[in-house]
């Protein structure tokens, strides 16, 4: 790109930071030194390719969305959170938000994942283990007692009973007076990665496209506010991928979804701000920092010039961000602090909108109260101490930053052009349906899995603790316990819950459901009405098991 060109740039950029609102905050260095918003090049420079670097604010959003950065808004502080039941939980999201926490994240158990009732044989010694257990939307009363909905930013990490779970959450939220159209937040939703990485589906993928296309037409007309769908590449990078393939595959589901609106007939200007993505930011400094900007510039170009996006919103990659879990070790397990310290500064550096930090006891158990406020607080020294919200995209024109940015990118752009290949219609959506079915996704992720581990193996890769300085002189951690009592409680509400509920009311709105299901018309009313008369998951998941059956992944050797 020509001086002139750069320069027109620029006068762009300062024009856009000049009306934008910006933080009322000190942004000068520790020492007092005053530090402009962002850098570029020399006035007079030409830069080859600049282009494809520009400003903050512009597309292709390479360095970021916002012309001011982190001086507009600082990313939001999301710490995921769930175990035991609703009541153990609220206390913990009370801790969270009384401490600085800028917004909710649910983290659900197992059988909740599952579409499962705490009661259901297959849940025991499961209920409350891994995240809180919720089985009607009674329990969503009690998660979220005292903490107003319409005010704070709610995040849901679950797929495959993701739809019925949201109508509880929507329950809760109406039951408390609230604005439903006023809501914000995230469900994840994403059944996509269910098949290629984590494995948590309850129907074949395109029943689940049907519910996850229904939520869509119903966010963008009721509630637009939220986003119904958050495209996860955490899970796909914590099964074992390079960054490459979590960033393709990633996006590549996102792209699906893109094709889902547009055969539902949806604008895609309307719905495509409604999806958001959810990215792993694991301890290879500046791979982790590359990857987030070619994220934002892959998925600009393609909406664009793919799907016809035209309104800048729609262009936004909007991401959220977890330190890498697969990165802790049960080894010096204080050391865990120091990685995910390092993988939250690059998610900044990446331009993450929000972001969680594990904690470091989380290889072990579910955090302590004391090892959450410790993960909570290392977001917060980065925000409040380093410096790094003064400027944005500071790595911007980095030659090793620029070049891997572009090498990620690159490769990204390869594994589109095999998804296609594999699809009978040039589509995505086709090649990643028959990926999954294939196994082809599973295959390359075991096989970098597989490559990784030999690196280990043969110390050609290190971890600290584990197979290099693995002497120590810490002692063992406390670590959190979730009482059997938990389950046994747990099973007692239910039971009483479905003793008081109107028990004609349930089975007229699941029949209701159920007719639904099989014709054409939207879904989600139904299926609020079952939770409004206290259906449970498992009931309402049972009831369209019935009509779709369910999906076994076929073996493979």
């Amino acid at each position: 790109m020509d001086a002139a060109d750069i320069a027109a740039g620029r006068e762009r950029w300062q024009k856009r930071y000049d009306d934008a609102r910006k933080r009322d905050a000190d942004f000068t260095t520790l020492s007092g030194t005053s530090v402009d918003p962002v850098y570029g090049p020399a006035p007079g420079d030409a830069v080859q390719g600049f282009e494809r670097i520009g400003w903050p604010g512009e597309f292709p959003y390479t360095r970021g969305l916002y012309p001011t950065g982190y001086r507009g808004r600082t990313w939001t502080i999301r710490q995921f959170a769930g175990f035991g039941n609703a009541q153990q939980t609220n206390e913990r999201y009370k801790m969270i938000l009384a401490a600085g926490g800028g917004g909710l994240s649910v983290a659900f158990d197992m059988p909740t994942l599952m579409g499962r009732d705490s009661d259901d044989p297959q849940s025991l010694g499961e209920v409350g283990h891994c995240g809180v257990a919720i089985d009607s939307a009674a329990d969503m009363d009690v998660l979220f007692d005292g903490i107003k909905l319409q005010d704070v930013t709610t995040s849901m990490t679950i797929s495959g009973p993701a739809v019925p779970v949201f109508c509880m959450y929507l329950v809760a939220a109406e039951r408390q007076g609230a604005d439903l159209s006023r809501l914000d937040g995230t469900l994840q939703t994403d059944i996509f990665k269910e098949y290629i990485a984590q494995k948590e589906w309850l129907f074949a993928p395109e029943p689940h496209l049907r519910l996850i296309g229904d939520l869509m037409e119903y966010c963008a007309r009721e509630i637009p506010r939220y986003k119904p769908l958050s495209v996860s590449g955490y899970h796909i990078r914590e099964a074992g991928s390079t960054a490459a393939q979590e960033l393709a595959y990633t996006l590549a589901d996102g792209f699906g979804y893109v094709e889902l609106g547009l055969s539902r007939g949806l604008d895609v200007n309307t719905f495509a701000p409604g999806l958001s993505f959810f990215f792993d930011a694991h301890v290879d400094f500046f791979e982790e920092i590359a990857k987030f900007r070619a994220a934002r510039r892959i998925w600009a170009r393609h909406l664009r010039d793919e799907y016809g996006a035209t309104s800048e919103k729609a262009l936004w990659l909007k991401f959220h961000t977890q330190t890498a879990g697969v990165s802790l070790t049960a080894q010096q397990p204080v050391n865990n602090v120091v990685r995910t310290a390092v993988e939250a500064l690059a998610a900044v550096l990446g331009g993450t909108n929000s972001l969680h930090t594990n904690a470091l006891d989380e290889t072990l158990a579910l955090p302590t109260d004391e090892s959450a406020e410790i993960a909570l607080r290392t977001q917060q020294v980065l925000m409040e101490e380093t410096g790094v919200t003064n400027v944005a995209d500071p790595l911007g024109g980095s030659w090793y930053v620029e070049a891997l940015t572009d090498r990620i990118e690159a490769e990204a752009e390869e594994i589109f052009a095999r998804i296609r290949d594999l699809g009978h219609d040039g589509t995505m959506t086709s090649g990643i349906l028959r990926g999954i079915e294939d196994g082809w996704f599973t295959a390359n992720i075991a096989e970098a899995a597989f490559t990784y581990q030999q690196a280990l193996e043969k110390n050609e890769k290190k971890i600290v603790g584990v197979n290099v300085h693995t002497g120590t002189v810490a002692k063992d951690l406390e670590i959190l316990r979730v009482s059997h009592e938990v389950e046994l409680e747990q099973r007692r509400g239910l039971a009483a819950r479905k003793d008081d509920r109107d028990r004609v009311r349930v089975e007229q709105a699941l029949a209701r459901l159920v007719e639904a299901a099989r014709g054409d018309e939207n879904m989600i009313p139904a299926m609020l009405d079952a939770a409004r008369a206290e259906a449970t998951l498992g009931e309402i998941c049972g009831a369209l098991k019935d009509v779709w059956g369910i999906y076994r992944e076929p073996a493979r050797f």
